[in-house]
């Protein structure tokens, strides 16, 4: 078997060759509108909103603490692996990976690498963990333990923050 390198500016050919081969009629009828997603279609929920424990300082001094991030896909978990800078220094990878899922930070909805790489690293700790329990459980709640009664209880990451109600 050939091992063949793949490049950030050639995935999208190889995703071209490697998609499934349509057929001649339905290559010919022209693409059906696509019908308006809701979430009472499906009930699937594909975007959290999120709030930054400290918050993206931009170059003007504006604080962005509000955010949105969306389910990840295979492509996004794949295309950091190509990705030279993660090739470079693999604790890149965090960071390219979240600038493809946050789709908006206070006002800012072009979020890239660059920005992601300004955050305190309070903020990008607490979007890996957002990150892990939206893609891998489903919701962002976490359960707790209250240090003085011992009582058990379910806090919502995405919310405001703890203490405040």
């Amino acid at each position: 078997m050939r091992r063949r390198t793949v490049t950030a500016g050639n995935l999208e050919e190889i995703l071209q060759v490697t998609a499934p081969a349509v057929a001649p009629e339905q290559a010919a009828a022209p693409p059906a509108a696509p019908a308006p997603a809701s979430r009472e279609d499906h009930g699937l929920r594909t975007e959290f909103e999120f709030e930054l424990p400290r918050g993206y300082v931009d170059e003007a001094g504006t604080v962005h603490r509000h955010g949105t991030m969306r389910l990840a896909t295979a492509r996004d978990e794949l295309r950091p692996q190509i990705d030279l800078r993660v090739k470079e220094n693999p604790a890149y990878l965090s960071v390219v990976l979240l600038s493809q899922v946050i789709t908006r930070l206070g006002n800012i909805t072009d979020v890239h690498a660059g920005i992601v790489e300004r955050m305190y690293a309070t903020d990008v700790a607490f979007l890996q963990d957002f990150y892990r329990r939206v893609n891998s459980e489903g919701h962002t709640r976490a359960a707790v333990t209250c240090p003085h009664c011992e009582g058990g209880f379910e806090v919502d990451l995405s919310g405001g923050r703890l203490g405040e109600s």
